[in-house]
């Protein structure tokens, strides 16, 4: 305490008076930039989620994304504008954050493929969630698509999860990428009943269903010439989510009229010979 009290307050604080109001500037500044810096990356981030959400081809969650990259780039930035303000020389600060940066995307290399394969089906759309597709040897509806993953469930309702890394680097198949699709039925009809006939029956049955299109017209042909039977292909078009219905009735009312019509649709079947 008498060595506080022998200390001239006055002359130190003189003496050493630029140096703490240099300090006191600088911090000033410093905190000024700070508090400035923060409010403008929150504002870009909100700034860039908004302008995200209006443009169709950008998931919601993409744009959180993107939102949150500006936020984190510009929080940074602002922090080692504020350091170097105050004087601190952030070179080293920076070079270790690089580092920092290096081996944690070195750790995560999976993860960050995942997350750039995302952002690729996110952006450029090749599927679409509630559509059937396959993709990585698997076929199912897309249930969720997200940063990481691809979430769908097979026709018998098991859910499968899908890497995005996955999904992107093979082939996809959509099969609701368009609004139209071609239904493909072939018929065996007896090679003693008549073609055209089986034909126009074919062709009736199938001008009868207000989901076939008319453009492009369906195409009946005679195709092949089996072992057994006259195979006739069958070619109409329908609205893609009206497919599966359209076949199943196509079918069955296919087949009653080439019954009612004595068309016969033959079936391997063995014949017993009497030896006797």
């Amino acid at each position: 305490m008498d060595f506080l009290n022998n200390i001239d307050w006055q002359a130190a604080l003189e003496e050493h008076w630029p140096a703490l109001a240099a300090y006191g500037l600088k911090a000033l500044g410093a905190f000024i930039v700070l508090i400035v810096g923060l409010r403008i990356s929150g504002a870009m981030a909100s700034m860039v989620r908004r302008q995200a959400v209006k443009r169709p081809n950008i998931d919601e969650t993409l744009g959180s994304f993107f939102a949150s990259l500006v936020r984190w780039f510009l929080t940074a930035a602002t922090i080692i504008a504020a350091l170097q303000l105050f004087g601190v020389q952030a070179t080293s600060f920076v070079a270790i954050l690089g580092a920092m940066t290096l081996a944690i995307g070195l750790s995560l290399q999976g993860a960050l493929g995942n997350i750039a394969s995302g952002i690729m089906i996110m952006l450029f759309r090749p599927y679409g969630v509630g559509q059937y597709i396959e993709v990585a040897d698997v076929g199912g509806t897309v249930k969720e698509i997200n940063l990481f993953q691809t979430i769908m469930a097979t026709p018998d309702n098991v859910q499968v999860i899908v890497p995005n890394s996955q999904a992107i680097d093979g082939i996809i198949k959509n099969y609701a990428g368009y609004p139209t699709r071609r239904i493909d039925l072939v018929f065996g009809i007896d090679y003693g009943d008549g073609m055209e006939h089986a034909i126009g029956v074919i062709e009736g049955v199938i001008k009868a269903d207000s989901r076939v299109l008319a453009d492009p017209a369906p195409v009946v042909r005679v195709d092949t010439l089996g072992s057994s039977s006259v195979d006739i292909i069958a070619r109409p078009w329908v609205k893609t989510p009206d497919y599966w219905e359209t076949r199943w009735a196509l079918t069955m009312n296919v087949k009653t009229a080439l019954d009612a019509a004595g068309i016969s649709i033959p079936y391997p079947h063995q014949v017993n010979v009497n030896k006797d």
